[in-house]
């Protein structure tokens, strides 16, 4: 009898589907990617690490990086509902100061801990450090830091024939902005925050509000918006918008006037200090050889004049991929990203205030004529004494406390109301003041 001969060619379609299927079971299987999802906002610094990111991504094949980019409000408002309803959407945030103290104590998010030797944690600047923690824990890294400044135009400044002191006051800033604005040729004065928010209109006004001799509660949790202090740094703030500022100041956050700025439109800009590395950098600025800078104003009192904020990388105890999170959060913060950045976009726009590696590069000082500024900004800005009067909360440019989102928000639309010229600076300030002490009544905080 013949033997048969069982080749692949001699089976019918069936058998060929059931071998195809053996082999496939017995192969190896590849590993599938982890991914990590990034919620963060899209300011330049951000996007440029996105940018970079592919640079991890090849490091690590494991590791597939999803990335959630959004407007800054809206970032909070979901990293705070994804933390708060434990939905695990995110296994990276970007959160700041004012989140990762609360979240750390609350057990949202999970501490860095066991962080490689090469990271050099003691590299990185203290105040960061300690603005990150929670009972010395540490739950956020830090991938910027920043204050806040003066920037203006040297140029129209010698031209006007006017000097900007090292330390100027609110006084002479309107001075100046009144005699630089030329609204004809879109000369405006100077650009300053009025986009609604807890950390868009309300961080640049709340320093306003401290330097001017206010508070936001006092000792006992009363809130103290109805007050002379208040109505006097509103009706500056508003006035001098209105009259030396662009047209739908309103709606200008941190990116909008960074625009306006880098473009020339505004003589003056008091923000963050992480905009001098734009502002110098000649492929983002048409003005970068023509900025100067300046500390923040003062007025009655230098305490609180200018703020402290961290835009940091978290990681929710609710995320499935903790590990490869941590993994990415570390390098992109460290000494090894900056690197990075530098061969990029040039030392002058590396992420600041982090390490004190960066600030003792002889190439970020050549660079970056700002550097030591900023970090004695950062350095000397405290959050646990930021007002003239005693309070008992924490925060330059916020109130400690997690209540402080919405009645800030809330407070925020109100102030954005007066410069729009939808409202009154009493009838704004009358329903602040409500609205804060009806927040914190209702928290248990006023006996």
């Amino acid at each position: 009898m013949k033997r048969a001969n069982f080749t692949l060619k001699n089976l019918p379609m069936r058998s060929l589907a059931f071998a195809a299927f053996a082999v496939a079971a017995i192969a190896p299987v590849a590993a599938k990617a982890t991914t990590v999802t990034i919620a963060t906002l899209n300011n330049p610094d951000m996007i440029e690490l996105k940018k970079l990111s592919p640079a991890f991504e090849k490091a690590n094949p494991d590791i597939q990086l999803k990335w959630v980019i959004l407007e800054e409000n809206v970032l909070r408002q979901r990293a705070t509902t994804d933390i708060t309803t434990n939905s695990g959407q995110f296994d990276v945030m970007a959160i700041g100061t004012y989140e990762a103290p609360q979240w750390g104590k609350r057990g949202w998010l999970a501490p860095m801990t066991n962080l490689p030797a090469s990271y050099d944690l003691d590299d990185v600047v203290k105040t960061a450090r300690d603005g990150l923690s929670y009972n010395g824990q540490l739950y956020a890294l830090p991938f910027y830091v920043e204050s806040s400044m003066t920037f203006y135009r040297k140029d129209l400044f010698d031209a006007a024939g006017l000097k900007m002191p090292d330390q100027p006051t609110y006084d002479q800033i309107k001075q100046f902005a009144d005699k630089l604005t030329d609204k004809s040729k879109e000369q405006y004065g100077i650009c300053l925050r009025g986009k609604a928010g807890w950390g868009e209109n309300m961080a640049f006004f709340s320093t306003v509000v401290n330097t001017f001799g206010g508070r936001w509660f006092d000792e006992k949790w009363q809130a103290q918006l109805d007050t002379p202090e208040w109505h006097k740094a509103l009706t500056f703030y508003s006035d001098l918008l209105k009259k030396d500022g662009p047209p739908g100041a309103s709606s200008n956050g941190f990116n909008e006037n960074l625009t306006l700025m880098s473009s020339g439109k505004c003589a003056m800009w008091i923000d963050a200090t992480v905009a001098a590395g734009m502002l110098y950098n000649k492929a983002q600025s048409q003005v970068a050889d023509k900025i100067g800078f300046a500390a923040a104003p003062v007025e009655v009192t230098p305490k609180g004049s200018h703020w402290l904020w961290s835009w940091s990388l978290a990681i929710p105890k609710t995320s499935k991929s903790q590990d490869a999170a941590k993994k990415f959060a570390t390098w992109a913060t460290s000494k090894e990203y900056i690197e990075l950045a530098a061969k990029d976009e040039g030392w002058a726009s590396v992420p600041p205030g982090t390490r004190k590696s960066t600030y003792a590069n002889p190439e970020y000082k050549k660079a970056a004529p700002f550097g030591d500024f900023v970090l004695s900004a950062i350095e000397s800005a405290n959050p646990n004494d930021a007002t003239l009067k005693k309070v008992p909360y924490t925060g330059v440019q916020f109130v400690g406390i997690p209540e402080f989102q919405s009645f800030g928000t809330v407070v925020g639309q109100s102030i954005a109301g007066v410069v729009a010229g939808q409202t009154t600076v009493d009838a704004a300030l009358t329903a602040g003041n409500a609205a804060a002490n009806r927040a914190v009544k209702q928290a248990g905080y006023q006996k």
